[in-house]
């Protein structure tokens, strides 16, 4: 069994490198919003990096999604919403119907990351990179490291007043949506389905007009996403994928070897998308992954050395991630004594690449490193090369080692 203990005590210089990688992408290369040619070039420098680290299977895999579908949804619900305000003082049992309607898009399209109104959308192309290496012998247990290469578009509110502001105007929405709904169904208990203009001096009435303060925050949604403003990405999520890379470096540079055990890196593209890139990938890719115990530990922004995680639940909470997977990465950083939490993606929380594999049979725990409270370099342009936590990347690192190290030794076989 391989000795990793070499490569643990190497963590800052793997930082330093990982920094060094991460600012280089961010000032030379265009842009990487989901499905473009920013995501594909940094692909494809991967790529060559991962040839260069000793990597025998490199391959770059593309697949069709519709980007701004994901947030698409805001267009759809509040566009519904604002017409069942408009409805209730004519049709009532319309004003609920377009409100579920508005809500169920929301659900299904941010709840549960499902292609729910892609078809609405332009299709793209995006880009996910692969590369895997070889053991001397047997193959018997396969290990992939994960993050996303893409970035996502600012989002206004959390740029100028910050996650309390942003929060409270999502917030704010759905009471909105909710009371109209609800108005609309009591105003059907008290006087039936019939259309028709009510009496303004009706308490439910006099209440919907009341609702209608509601209606600058509704429309003040349209403008949530930036679709102008392309952030750097640099801790979301360059360095999930520079995790991993930096892995096979340090195992080519010191000169290890497995005797049963592939390791690789899959950065996966379009990840703020709605984890299109894992889902394809793991969709096209489970059966070839499925000929020995495999298992996938996906990165996202890996900053704060305080706020180092394993999420146990994702996708908003619902979907459980596998449990002997983040036990080995809890327990590999206890052993090396560096702050390592259990926590979730909770919700509201969105989603890592962590479900996309799930989704598909494939074993994957999810490791992050921020506070899922909002960041101010969340989603905003503050998320840049000189924003990254050497300290974070470091830990990270050290522990991913350790859990290779052990997964080498088949604790996950």
């Amino acid at each position: 069994m391989a000795d990793l203990s070499k490569i643990i005590e190497q963590k800052d210089q793997a930082a330093k490198y990982m920094e060094e990688e991460i600012t280089y992408i961010c000032q030379s290369m265009p842009k990487r919003e989901p499905g473009s040619e920013g995501e594909k070039l940094a692909c494809e420098y991967m790529a060559e990096q991962l040839r260069s680290y000793g990597c025998d299977k490199v391959c770059i895999d593309s697949f069709e999604e519709h980007p701004r579908s994901f947030f698409g949804w805001i267009f759809f619900t509040i566009t519904f919403v604002l017409a069942a305000i408009v409805c209730f003082f004519f049709i009532p049992i319309l004003a609920a119907i377009f409100v579920v309607i508005g809500l169920m898009t929301v659900v299904m399209q941010l709840g549960f990351y499902k292609e729910f109104i892609d078809w609405a959308f332009p299709k793209k192309i995006g880009h996910t990179v692969y590369a895997t290496k070889k053991p001397t012998g047997e193959v018997q247990r396969r290990i992939l490291f994960n993050g996303h290469p893409d970035a996502v578009w600012e989002w206004r509110v959390n740029y100028r007043w910050g996650g309390v502001a942003f929060e409270s105007h999502g917030a704010t929405c759905i009471i909105g949506a909710l009371y109209y709904l609800v108005l609309s169904i009591v105003y059907i208990v008290y006087h039936g389905f019939a259309p028709g203009l009510p009496s303004v001096s009706d308490p439910i009435v006099i209440a919907a007009l009341a609702g209608l303060a509601f209606v600058p925050f509704l429309i003040g949604l349209y403008f949530m996403v930036n679709y102008k403003q392309v952030v750097d990405g640099a801790n979301d999520n360059l360095t999930g994928c520079y995790m991993g890379i930096a892995i096979m470096k340090y195992l080519q540079d010191n000169d290890v070897t497995f005797e049963h055990t592939e390791v690789g890196v899959v950065n996966t593209g379009s990840e703020e998308a709605g984890i299109r890139g894992s889902r394809a990938f793991s969709k096209a890719h489970r059966e070839e992954l499925s000929d020995v115990p495999t298992v996938v530990y996906s990165f996202d922004t890996i900053h704060d050395p305080n706020q180092l995680m394993v999420n146990y639940r994702d996708l908003n909470g619902t979907r459980p991630t596998d449990k002997a997977a983040a036990d080995l990465f809890l327990e590999s950083a206890q052993e090396l004594q560096i702050f390592c939490k259990k926590g979730w993606v909770p919700p509201l929380g969105g989603s890592t690449d962590t479900v996309g594999f799930l989704e598909n049979g494939i074993r994957a725990a999810g490791i992050t490193g921020l506070n899922h409270k909002l960041e101010s370099y969340y989603h905003t342009r503050k998320d840049s090369y000189d924003n990254l936590n050497r300290e974070g990347l470091a830990n990270c690192f050290a522990v991913t080692a350790k859990v290779l190290e052990h997964f080498d030794e088949g604790k996950l076989d």
